[in-house]
């Protein structure tokens, strides 16, 4: 598996004409060619380049960094003290440990730190990032279906675990409809957003994946939601987003629907008046904490 350069970008936050720059004055990143003279870097190039990254962000000049032997870039980048510093350190290790299949080391990294900072900070801190790098990989195609089902079953575990702790909801409204389109599986987004809405105390159904529009109908009409809630990772590529989402905004035209995830941030067609769009997990959480 290879990336290109405009990938590593999405993944890093290093712009490519940077990176373009720092391969040709330092040793640390060594893409190999196509025939076509693209570039082409390994999952290996990758994970250097998150460290690199990494620390650069934290103070570390790349000349520095460029002298440090792989063991030494290790230890530094353990040895970054900043919360967020750490919160990134974990996300990479777990994207490494998602490309390498590496599922009890995944499981561990994760449990450690429920344990440290509960499960809270570790949904909304850590989790919620790492969905995000996860969605650009799949975007890319550069994770198999095998390889994020391995972590996502066990992220989904320590989320589901996380809202059965919660207490029952007593209140009668806003109720919200949480559910994702029909042939769309990528259920972390949404779990964490119920986990939110649970955590404030607000009535939700929970439909799920792979939900077709009649049933998004039937339980609209027996339950008459106040919110509708979509939370998009990737859109299954043998349907049209903008004709789903005229379609939802006609058929529930006089409810509010809300949409976040990756596969919705870039879209950039005008969205009907009934629909918002959250472009951040500060953006998801600020609403909620208004509701």
């Amino acid at each position: 598996m290879s990336f290109t350069i405009k990938e590593l970008e999405a993944l890093s936050g290093i712009k490519a004409h940077t990176i373009r720059i720092w391969e040709q004055r330092y040793r640390f990143l060594k893409p190999s060619r196509t025939e076509t003279n693209i570039r082409r870097y390994s999952n290996d190039e990758l994970k250097t380049l998150l460290s690199v990254a990494l620390l650069n962000k934290y103070g570390y000049k790349i000349s520095r960094i460029d002298a440090m032997s792989y063991e030494e870039r290790v230890q530094a980048v353990l040895s970054l003290s900043q919360q967020e510093a750490s919160n990134e350190r974990l996300v990479n290790k777990m994207i490494g440990y998602m490309i390498d299949m590496r599922n009890i080391e995944f499981e561990k990294l994760l449990n450690d730190h429920i344990r440290e900072y509960g499960i809270e900070k570790t949904i909304t801190e850590v989790i919620f990032y790492f969905l995000e790098k996860v969605g650009i990989l799949w975007h890319t195609n550069h994770i198999l279906p095998v390889q994020e089902h391995i972590v996502s079953n066990i992220v989904r575990q320590k989320i589901l675990s996380a809202i059965d702790d919660l207490p029952l909801v007593h209140k009668q409204e806003p109720v919200f409809l949480l559910f994702l389109p029909e042939d769309e599986y990528h259920e972390m987004g949404l779990l964490f957003v119920y986990y939110l809405l649970r955590k404030k105390r607000l009535p939700v159904i929970y439909l799920g994946s792979n939900a077709p529009l009649k049933d998004v109908q039937f339980l609209f009409e027996h339950k008459a939601p106040d919110y509708l809630y979509i939370h998009l990772t990737s859109f299954p590529r043998k349907h049209d987003l903008p004709k789903y989402l005229s379609a939802l905004s006609q058929k529930f035209s006089r409810t509010k629907i809300l949409l976040s995830g990756s596969a919705i941030l870039d879209y950039k067609k005008p969205l009907a008046s009934n629909i918002t769009r959250f472009q951040s997990l500060e953006e998801v959480t600020s609403f909620i904490k208004s509701v």
